[in-house]
């Protein structure tokens, strides 16, 4: 379990869990700030659009984040509020892992500015923008409830029946149940930062 790491290595243990809670929060807060800009006023009216990751992940997500080294986030929308149908429901859906590959991006750019600091742990950076690669490239699985699965619908609703379907989370426990699935994805991410460094 990923408390073990806890006790083997406090110091990334808190680093991991400090960076996937902004990260997760950023990449809600993304989603509810373009759900508004398409004319859905939920997430304001359900008090989601705040900084506060219990807000948008919760006490349950937070805590199993810290047993097991992976959490989830939730954002109120209402997609009949949108005002432009399907593009609106694909760019309220793309916000969210964009977020993510932006702060990817930015974190290399800091990570390039100060490579040789010593005010600035190059490792911290380094994770983070890790992290946030990862992040980005698993939320666009075109898997149910995953984003790239929302995304998948605003080009063929046909799937839309799926969305709440338990199928798409076994398919999703089924994918990291798989030996080098969520190494393959690090990996990528890695690859990515390396290519810059």
């Amino acid at each position: 379990m990923f408390i073990n790491t806890l006790i083997e290595n406090p110091v990334f243990f808190f680093r991991y869990i400090a960076i996937l809670i902004i990260s997760i929060s950023l990449h809600e807060l993304c989603h509810g700030i373009a759900a508004i800009a398409q004319g859905d006023n939920t997430p304001q009216k359900a008090g989601h659009i705040t900084l506060n990751p219990v807000v948008h992940m919760g006490w349950q997500s937070i805590i199993f984040l810290c047993i097991a080294g992976i959490s989830w986030g939730e954002m109120p929308i209402n997609p009949h509020k949108f005002r432009n149908g399907r593009i609106s429901d694909f760019l309220v859906s793309v916000a969210g892992p964009l977020c993510n590959l932006a702060l990817g991006f930015i974190l290399i750019g800091l990570l390039l500015s100060f490579y040789n600091s010593e005010i600035v742990s190059t490792e911290f950076l380094h994770l983070a923008a890790r992290v946030n690669f990862t992040l980005f490239f698993l939320n666009i699985l075109p898997i149910p409830p995953l984003d790239g699965f929302h995304i998948l619908c605003c080009f063929f609703p046909s799937f839309k029946p799926l969305q709440n379907s338990p199928i798409g989370m076994f398919g999703l426990i089924i994918l990291f149940l798989i030996p080098g699935f969520t190494e393959a994805l690090v990996v990528l991410s890695e690859l990515i930062i390396r290519s810059f460094l």
